[in-house]
């Protein structure tokens, strides 16, 4: 009787039936291109972004906490005296009111009409082409041009609307005295501006939904709006977030608008549409306080940061997730949709 020993084998070697795969040098380097182009492709923008927009960031938050000389390019360091000093300033708090009103004049019946205007130009109608290119050319206008007209047309002496508004009996509108219709006259601007380009967003998601909804939702007897409201809505929930926190960024950043709605640029008399990053400007470059400007800038960006985390949460909340792509489809939907098939 004889013993046969068997050499013992690694356990990461391979089977003895199985040959040994070497890759070439071409194979290797279409593996290394399939793991590293998608880096190499998005790079360009995080360099930029890192050049253009993380060094300001952390410099603007290093000199926040000093007694910044912008021309010696040197300072003492303070702490947070600069955040202490803007926050008991009566005249931040005004600017702060001033922005929050402003935004929500212009950002809530913004995205309304850009709701609005997107539903009808999904509908099948003559030249959507160019009532879409037409929805963009305010966007293309230039802010500064902008003011301009539009401070003509709200002139309080010889503006077209107030001129308009006497022709129908209605009395002159103190548009660059009273605080609210300042508002409401600088809130139109930005509406203009952003209305048109929101909607083509809005209008982009929608065509994406698919028709068989809608199909089948007619097969069931629902009417446009309840269509809207089941299906196109709830389906708009992600592209509702980026939409509702862009204009949240946009609208408490805004500086354009107020600064061209008289010819001083400093927010009015009374500071009756001074907003905080007019406030900001002024204290930079007006008094050359770069390190109290700094540290308003993140007071600023705290404030967007707080108020887009709240503007995310109550999105989530009251937009379902009903008709979005993944979803499983109810019984009574798939019989609907059986039904629209069969019709074609």
């Amino acid at each position: 009787m004889t013993v046969t020993a068997t050499r013992p084998t690694r356990a990461d070697a391979p089977p003895p039936d199985r040959p040994i795969r070497v890759l070439s040098f071409s194979q290797r380097l279409s593996r290394w291109d399939l793991k590293l182009s998608p880096y190499l492709y998005i790079s360009p923008f995080f360099v930029l972004f890192a050049i253009v927009g993380l060094f300001p960031i952390i410099y603007t938050g290093v000199i926040s906490f000093m007694d910044w000389d912008q021309v010696r390019r040197s300072g003492e360091f303070i702490g947070f005296d600069q955040y202490a000093w803007i926050l008991t300033q009566p005249k931040f708090w005004t600017a702060l009111g001033n922005t929050f009103s402003i935004f929500l004049l212009s950002s809530v019946p913004q995205l309304i009409l850009a709701m609005f205007i997107a539903a009808m130009l999904d509908r099948h109608i003559r030249a959507r082409t160019f009532w879409r290119m037409s929805a963009l050319l305010p966007y293309v206008v230039a802010p500064v041009a902008v003011g301009l007209i539009f401070n003509a047309l709200f002139a309080d002496r010889s503006g077209a609307i107030n001129g308009f508004l006497s022709l129908v009996g209605i009395g002159a509108i103190p548009w660059h005295v009273e605080p609210f219709w300042s508002h409401v006259a600088i809130a139109t601007m930005v509406n203009y501006r952003w209305t048109g380009y929101n909607a083509l967003i809005l209008l982009a998601a929608m065509q994406a939904i698919p028709r068989d909804y809608y199909e089948a939702a007619t097969v069931d007897g629902a009417n446009a709006f309840r269509q809207f409201w089941s299906i196109t809505l709830p389906s708009l929930k992600p592209t509702l977030i980026f939409v509702i926190i862009t204009s949240t960024i946009g609208g408490l950043q805004i500086f354009d608008e107020p600064r061209m709605f008289d010819q001083f640029g400093r927010g009015g008399s009374a500071q009756q549409w001074l907003t905080i990053t007019l406030y900001l400007y002024d204290i930079g470059w007006g008094e050359w306080n770069f390190g109290r400007a700094a540290a308003m800038a993140w007071i600023l960006f705290l404030i967007i940061l707080a108020i887009g985390l709240i503007n995310l949460l109550i999105t989530r909340s009251l937009v379902r997730d009903e008709g979005t792509r993944g979803r499983q489809l109810s019984r009574r939907e798939r019989r609907a949709l059986k039904r629209a098939e069969a019709r074609r």
